[in-house]
């Protein structure tokens, strides 16, 4: 792999959710990333692709001396345990840094290292509801709905983790030393809650749900029900799209009322409703096809990558069985991209090994002690 990132080494130890696509945005830009998987097969997944997998039983005996080499040849490390997981297998920042003084330990957790709640089990959803965020979205008279883990795992969680990453090895070339750093899921969703807090101190939000003018409340920032049962995204926030907006629909703007005569938006609601289900999805997208009214189809997994804007990006390639989304952002000039195949479990254990100083005798006395498999071989 090439990219800006090439030459970075990270070590990533195996888990789920936030950590893994973490490691695959710093592998997708180049980034040598090898993860140390626990024994056990698992199938392949997206964010596996370019990186190289090596089994470890950190529960073994001498296991976390391997860790530890591995580790003094790696820029950067990867972990999501709970908090004191990492210590007790002798692999935490304080031993690490003691071969490695220059590493950058990166630790992705729900609710952090500190605080009453660090050592508590938790998801997404958990995190998310403790930042104000769950409950400003979704309609007013239901639960708030889970939206999929993006807010919380990858949005506050995978994406922060990598920026303090960065920002820790840019401050390293001055400072020549490593850190930790501290990726909470629920400091990084709180991070992007600023927005409200500044609306709401200018009296321009309030804690009502479904009440707002971006969580559902205004007419014009919504979905819409199609006649075959599909939905248009609606986000005419400025005036001149939200003009767009009713002409393309056949409305009179003086009949409709006010964009932000907030009176008017449950009859608002109710018009709009009823002339979106007029026609189906695929005739309002031919309707709003390239037109500035910020109206478009709201598309399933499936369909995004047939999407026409989508295709003509190449934003998803299918390789095998699975469906790749885009390595992102781009780089302007750089070659057309290619999904590499992503590592089988314990692919790569004996050439991470031998890379890492020890040799044949040493490894085949590690299989025998259980630290390394024998049944996977590198491909």
């Amino acid at each position: 792999m090439s990219g800006p990132l090439t030459g970075l080494r990270v070590l990533e130890l195996a888990g789920i959710g936030p950590g893994p696509y973490a490691g695959q945005l710093l592998a997708d830009l180049g980034a040598q990333v090898t993860v140390v998987h626990r024994p056990g097969r698992d199938a392949p997944t997206v964010d596996m692709r370019g990186k190289r997998s090596i089994i470890i039983d950190l529960r073994k005996p001498g296991a976390a001396d391997v860790l530890l080499k591995l580790a003094e040849r790696s820029d950067v490390l990867i972990e999501g345990n709970r908090p004191g997981v990492a210590e007790r297998l002798g692999i935490g920042p304080e031993a690490v840094h003691a071969r490695n003084p220059k590493l950058i330990y990166g630790r992705m957790t729900g609710w952090g290292q500190t605080g009453p709640w660090a050592g508590m089990a938790g998801h997404d959803i958990n995190y998310i509801s403790l930042t104000g965020a769950l409950l400003a979205m979704g309609e007013a008279d239901r639960p708030p709905p889970p939206p999929l883990n993006l807010v919380g795992d990858y949005g506050g969680g995978s994406l922060f983790l990598v920026f303090g990453v960065m920002a820790a090895l840019w401050r390293a070339q001055t400072a020549g030393k490593g850190e930790v750093v501290d990726a909470a899921i629920v400091d990084g969703v709180s991070s992007t809650m600023g927005m409200f807090y500044s609306l709401a101190a200018a009296g321009a939000w309030g804690p009502k749900r479904q009440a707002n003018w971006l969580d559902g409340g205004a007419p014009y920032y919504r979905c819409y029900r199609t006649r075959d049962g599909g939905f248009m995204a609606v986000g005419a926030i400025e005036p001149k799209f939200f003009e767009t907006l009713l002409e393309k629909l056949g409305l009179e703007a003086a009949a409709f009322g006010g964009q932000n005569d907030n009176a008017r938006w449950p009859a608002q609601h109710t018009i709009l409703e009823e002339v979106f289900s007029s026609r189906t999805r695929d005739e309002w997208s031919v309707v709003f096809d390239n037109v500035d009214a910020c109206t478009t189809p709201v598309l399933s997994f499936e369909e995004a990558p047939l999407h026409p804007h989508n295709a003509a990006r190449a934003s998803h390639v299918r390789v095998g069985r699975l469906t790749h989304p885009h390595v992102a952002p781009r780089f302007v000039g750089e070659a057309a991209w290619t999904p590499p195949n992503p590592a089988s479990k314990g692919a790569h254990t004996e050439a991470v090994l031998l890379e890492a100083g020890l040799d044949a005798e040493e490894i085949e006395a590690l299989r025998r002690g259980g630290v390394v498999p024998s049944a996977h071989h590198d491909v």
